[in-house]
């Protein structure tokens, strides 16, 4: 396998040895209690670290909090970008400047408590690649949650690649995982799809999933639906086989109403009658529903590729701190 860069891990051992990526966008009110547990998990385990934040487009005091961190602890690095580009965005963002053997990706609303690191850092040194975090249990509300767990069972069951249960995007990689999804050049990024499609030797660990420790969820129902959406159509043409299913059936079922009709018409009397208003109007419901499904489920298809097309730049920093 050549990627264009060295994978071994004996390649990064004059390294640093931890890097943690924290996207963050308005979390003035998480910031400081999450600084303080990062940074009591990484002096714990003694060896040199990195904090990335990646600032996306805050327009809180997210930025001067940050800057603060800075100046007071030099292995805080910040990214700031121009706008908010998205949260997988800004993981991706995080994943071009790192420069640890073992990386951390973890949101800044301490859901995921970051003292658990360590267990994750322990598997990569068995050997493993990816070490990902498998929710057991969210202290979230109940529509949240069965949102979320239909999302995971319909990925899981339709995706191209085998994307485990109930898993975000908290995890730890190894550095040539790291290098492997750098190398991707997509834009529409699902970073826990891109990892297991990368391979290489991978891994669960269980844990309870908490509350958000303040502020609001920064994922509206919009940004959910568009996390949703490329995740199936970036790992699934199941949709797309849907539509051939229903287009099929669809002009089966005319190919026997075709029939149908000729039968009534040479070989009974019900024919002379009028057909029913409410059929015709149903029929017609159904079929001009199936094609705007249809030109839909392309057009998701259609607008991946024509982002592909633009070559747009995926992120534009602002101003990078740290580096």
């Amino acid at each position: 396998m050549s990627l264009g860069f060295p994978f071994s891990r004996e390649y990064y051992k004059n390294s640093m040895k931890y890097s943690i990526i924290l996207p963050v966008y308005n979390e003035q009110e998480n910031i400081s209690s999450l600084y303080k547990r990062v940074v009591k998990v990484f002096v714990d385990l003694k060896k040199e670290y990195e904090i990335i934040f990646v600032n996306d487009g805050s327009h809180d005091k997210t930025k001067e909090i940050l800057e603060d961190l800075h100046n007071k602890n030099n292995n805080i690095k910040i990214i700031n970008f121009s706008r908010n580009f998205g949260h997988q965005t800004a993981v991706t963002a995080g994943l071009n400047f790192v420069s640890g053997e073992e990386i951390a990706i973890l949101d800044a609303d301490l859901q995921d408590p970051p003292e658990i690191l360590p267990k994750f850092f322990a598997k990569i040194e068995e050997g493993f690649d990816v070490v990902y975090a498998i929710r057991k249990k969210r202290k979230e509300n109940i529509v949240k949650r069965f949102f979320y767990s239909l999302f995971y069972k319909i990925l899981h069951l339709i995706a191209s690649v085998d994307i485990p249960l109930d898993s975000g995007d908290f995890c730890v990689l190894s550095r040539r995982m790291v290098e492997t999804i750098n190398s991707f050049p997509e834009r529409n990024r699902f970073v826990r799809g891109l990892r297991s499609w990368a391979g290489f030797k991978q891994t669960g660990l269980e844990y309870e999933r908490e509350k958000r420790f303040a502020g609001e969820s920064k994922y509206g129902l919009r940004k959910l639906f568009k996390l949703a959406f490329d995740g199936i159509f970036s790992f699934s043409f199941i949709p797309l086989q849907i539509m051939f299913t229903l287009g099929s059936i669809s002009l089966f079922l005319s190919i026997i109403g075709i029939f149908w009709a000729i039968y009534m018409k040479f070989f009974t009397n019900a024919y002379s009658k009028v057909p029913g208003f409410a059929t015709t109007t149903i029929l017609i419901m159904f079929v001009g529903g199936l094609q705007l499904f249809s030109i839909g489920i392309m057009g998701e298809y259609l607008r991946r590729v024509y982002d592909e097309v633009k070559q747009r730049p995926q992120y534009i920093i602002e101003s990078k701190i740290g580096f």
